[in-house]
This record gives C-alpha cells, sequence and structure tokens, in this order.
C-alpha cells in the first residue's frame, strides 16, 4: 500500500509539473506574438512581461507602454484557458508620483539597454536635453524616453525628475547653449575654483546673468556655477540660427576628426557612427533618430542603386549631395533580410566622413587615397535636410521641448 501512494505521489507530481510545463510553453507563444506585434523594436516601445507561478497562484508581472498590448494578452490568455492575476505596470508607472519629466544633469549622461552598469551602453544624452521617465527599478535606475524617442535606462542620479508643472517652470526659464568643444563649470569665477561639473559641445544650462568676462548658470539639479561668457550663446538665438546646410553639417562633422570611436557615444568625446551623424546635425538644429539602422528610414531616399550594383564611380555617386547620409552593411539574400550597420556623412567628390575606430576621411572609390574597403558594402542613401517636421522621422530642436 506504502508503495501505491508514492507512486500515486510521483504521478502526480508529474501531472503537475507537465501541467506548468504546458501553460509556460503556451504563454511564452501568446506573448511573443503580443510582443512583436506591439512593441517589436524595444528602442520605440515597451514590453517585457512574465508569468509568475505562486504555489499555483498565476500572475502576470512587468511593465509596457502599450496598454493595448495588455489587453491583447489578457484576451489572448484567456482564449487559451489560461487565468492568471493581471499585475502588469502600464507606463509610465503611477509608482512615480507625477516625476514622469526629467532633465539631464551630467555633461554627458549614458543611457543603456539594460537597467544596470553591466548592460551594453545604447546611446548618451547632453546635459539640459529632456526626457520622458517611465520607471525606476530597485537599483535606482530610470527607464527613459529621450528627445529622439530611444528608450533605454540612465542611473538616477543623471537625471534631476520633475512632475509636469515643474517641467514647464524649468522650460520658461532663460537658457544657454554651450558653443565650444569643452569647457567647465567654475564654483567661483576664477579658473583655478573648484569645478562643479565639466561642459561639453551641445550642453544647455539655466541662465543666471552675465557677470564680466563670466555667465552665472545652474544645472536642473540646483548646482550653480560660473562659465567663461564666450563659451556659450543664448539658447533661443542659437535655435533661431541653427541652420544645417550642406556646408554647415560637413564642417561640424569636421570638427570630430581624429576623435575616438565611443561605442553608444553621441558627443565630442566620443562618437559611434550614427552618433556623429546624429551630433553633426543636432549641432546644426535638428534631431534624428539614434542607430544606423533607424536613419536610414528617416528623411529622403537618394538614388545610389548604380554604385551599389557595382558601379563604383563618383558618377554612380552623381545623385548624392553634401550632407546625404550613406548606409552600409549586408544586403538582403539568400532569405535573409538586408542589415544595416554602418553610417557616414557624404563630403562631396566621392569622399565621406565616418567613425570607424576614430572619425576620418575616406573615400569611396577604389584606387583613390584613403579609400574605404567597406565602400562595396553600401546600400542606400538618405537626404535629411529640408525634411525636418515633416513626419519622416526628422525633427527640428524647435519642437522638442528646450523652451517653452
Amino acid at each position: 500500500m506504502k508503495k501505491f501512494f508514492l507512486l500515486l505521489s510521483a504521478a502526480l507530481l508529474l501531472n503537475v509539473s507537465g501541467f506548468c510545463q504546458n501553460v509556460n510553453q503556451l504563454f511564452n507563444k501568446i506573448n511573443n506574438e503580443v510582443r512583436d506585434t506591439y512593441a517589436p523594436d524595444e528602442r520605440d516601445k515597451t514590453y517585457e512581461v512574465a508569468l509568475i507561478d505562486n504555489k499555483g497562484k498565476l500572475t502576470l508581472v512587468g511593465s509596457t507602454t502599450e496598454k493595448e498590448a495588455v489587453d491583447a494578452l489578457l484576451a489572448k490568455l484567456s482564449k487559451a484557458g489560461i487565468k492568471a492575476e493581471n499585475k502588469i505596470d502600464v507606463l509610465p508607472s503611477k509608482k512615480l508620483n507625477g516625476k514622469t519629466y526629467g532633465i539631464v544633469c551630467m555633461s554627458t549622461a549614458s543611457f543603456n539597454c539594460g537597467g544596470s552598469f553591466s548592460a551594453e551602453s545604447g546611446t548618451q544624452a547632453l546635459m539640459g536635453m529632456p526626457v520622458r521617465i517611465l520607471e525606476e527599478n530597485n537599483d535606482d535606475w530610470y527607464r527613459c524616453i529621450n528627445m529622439e524617442g530611444y528608450t533605454a535606462w540612465v542611473i538616477t542620479r543623471s537625471v534631476k525628475a520633475m512632475t509636469e508643472e515643474e517641467y514647464k517652470a524649468y522650460l520658461a526659464k532663460p537658457k544657454v547653449f554651450v558653443n565650444t568643444k569643452y569647457s567647465t563649470l567654475y564654483s567661483e569665477k576664477n579658473v583655478n575654483s573648484l569645478p562643479v561639473s565639466d561642459l561639453v559641445w551641445g550642453c544647455i544650462l539655466i541662465d543666471e546673468g552675465k557677470s564680466g568676462t563670466w555667465r552665472k548658470v545652474s544645472v536642473a539639479d540646483g548646482r550653480t556655477g560660473y562659465v567663461p561668457a564666450s563659451d556659450v550663446v543664448d539658447l533661443k538665438a542659437w535655435i533661431d540660427s541653427a541652420v544645417p546646410t550642406e556646408k554647415n553639417i560637413v564642417e561640424t562633422a569636421k570638427q570630430f576628426c581624429g576623435f575616438p570611436y565611443v561605442w553608444g557615444g553621441t558627443s565630442i568625446k566620443g562618437v559611434d557612427c550614427s552618433g556623429l551623424s546624429k551630433s553633426a546635425y543636432f549641432l546644426n538644429g535638428y534631431v534624428l533618430r539614434r542607430d544606423a539602422s533607424q536613419q536610414c528610414k528617416t528623411g529622403d531616399s537618394v538614388d545610389v542603386s548604380k554604385f551599389v550594383a557595382g558601379n563604383y564611380t563618383k558618377e554612380a555617386l552623381s545623385n548624392l549631395r553634401p550632407g546625404d547620409l550613406v548606409f552600409f552593411g549586408r544586403k538582403a539574400e539568400n532569405g535573409r533580410r538586408e542589415r544595416v550597420t554602418h553610417v557616414a556623412i557624404y563630403m562631396g567628390d566621392g569622399m565621406i566622413i565616418h567613425s570607424s575606430n576614430i572619425v576620418r576621411i575616406n573615400s569611396l572609390i577604389p584606387g583613390e587615397k584613403d579609400y574605404y574597403a567597406g565602400s562595396r558594402r553600401m546600400l542606400k542613401a538618405r537626404r535629411i535636410i529640408g525634411t525636418a517636421d515633416q513626419g519622416k522621422g526628422v525633427v527640428s530642436v524647435r519642437n522638442i521641448g528646450l523652451t517653452e
């Protein structure tokens, strides 16, 4: 009899185990379908949902920016006979208590693909840039959407969290724009005084008034100090004067020559390939998407089909203009999809400037000096100049919330 009960208990455990395994497999299938439908690109939308089994009680946990995805998931699970308590946090999280706006407070703040220092670098944001805060994890990291629509995690100390009212009050304050490669915010009107923060080209600070050759400024987190007046300009004046002409884009990009390739970098401290194009355009008034695979879908298409097909001549590039973005990668073939892996800024006359090991200038034409061997992997080109605020993935700085 004892042996019978042991066998019966084992059979019940196997049945329960098999049932749980089947539920998990079915949930994973449904969950993947919902994610692929409503949030296929984690850079744009958040969907991280899991099913927890606590002694037979099933609970949905995680977070998402897509309320419709939660509704679809619940409907599909119900149809499949899976009953679970819904504890999915629809973002922005109510746990933030309304502090869903933020301003970057470091000269360059690193945004990672996960909420920890060990996670892969995703991008950077400069001091004074606005973000929307979605949630905070237990390790003091915010998941944010930055000004170009890129979703990533940043350590909380790098961002000043605000309510909508506080954010509007911040926007109403006069500001200055750092228009030199590097500067320093000092505690006193003296270069020998204690630094408050480093500053880089593109940082934005609150203007507290000019004092001789110095400008008193403050950071959104309340730190105050002095910066050489010659290193900054009035923000609104900069916005009005920022013009992404062919010459301006190329000349700005050239200021990065010799600077290091930094994965996720978008500042004068170091850039990756798309970080260079993003920075060159931002410093001239346009906000681009973050990655090359996103930038290649913006602006207007430029015909470089002859070059892509193997006619590696300047004539095959005749449709390009300086400032156009040229993309490289793997062509779609043998059932594999096209994969964009690199972007460069066209300079004219078959020349490009790009971040590849360092920021450098190369020729696309075989046999010429400084030939870029990767030119044979060209896939397409896009024209960005003149396409802002037209629903083509390019936004002017006037429309990203730098001022009221």
